[in-house]
């Protein structure tokens, strides 16, 4: 098995699950105790200097960071359908929203709860209000990021949000509880969710 995901059901690698799911590849998750501080462990800082997960190897490749995995994944094993081809004018919306997620909702959302000072014209999330307005654009009138399709920019940004909505972080406006609705009927995320939870029960991991 070439793939593997270094892996915790607490950490952002719970998401990679998801797009693994989705790709339809077998796939190894190796286990990570990051309560014991096992991401530091020499062998990971040698492939993610970070000391973080989540961690992708495909045979020699190495990925990571949430986003990049999961577009990496869409490219290298459903390009033309989780991933718009090159030529494809969807794909700029694509990268346009996938790149939203951590560029702006994470470090946004973030700021809002620790109450961060920051002038908007000095940080790429602008102000927490405008950050909620370009969302809530993204997702208006549409099921999916491409309309109707499916992609695995919902991966990266309806995760994000799904993650964001749960623990209370953005405001829940009614277009975000439709589109996670959505997407938690997604077979894919469910497995995801099963497989997460099963690991944590198997470790006696609670949440």
């Amino acid at each position: 098995m070439s793939v593997t995901l270094y892996h915790h059901p607490f950490s952002r690698a719970a998401g990679s699950v998801w797009a693994l799911e989705e790709v339809g590849i077998d796939y190894e998750l190796r286990w990570v105790d990051m309560m014991a501080g096992a991401q530091k462990a020499p062998e990971i800082v040698a492939l993610n200097p970070m000391g973080k997960l989540p961690l992708l190897t495909d045979g020699d490749q190495v990925v990571t960071e949430v986003a990049a995995i999961a577009l990496y994944l869409a490219d290298r094993y459903a390009y033309g359908t989780l991933a718009p081809r090159v030529d494809d004018p969807a794909r700029a919306t694509y990268l346009r929203w996938s790149f939203f997620a951590p560029s702006v909702i994470e470090p946004g959302s973030t700021a809002k709860m620790y109450n961060w000072e920051a002038r908007p014209g000095q940080v790429g999330w602008g102000t927490y209000e405008t950050m909620l307005t370009a969302m809530e654009s993204a997702i208006a009138d549409r099921a999916f990021i491409l309309g109707d399709t499916f992609s695995m920019a919902d991966v990266v940004f309806g995760g994000t949000l799904r993650y964001m909505l749960r623990f209370n972080m953005v405001e829940k406006r009614p277009a975000f509880a439709a589109y996670v609705a959505r997407l938690d009927a997604r077979p894919a995320l469910q497995r995801a969710d099963a497989r997460n939870a099963a690991i944590a029960k198997e470790h006696g991991l609670g949440g």
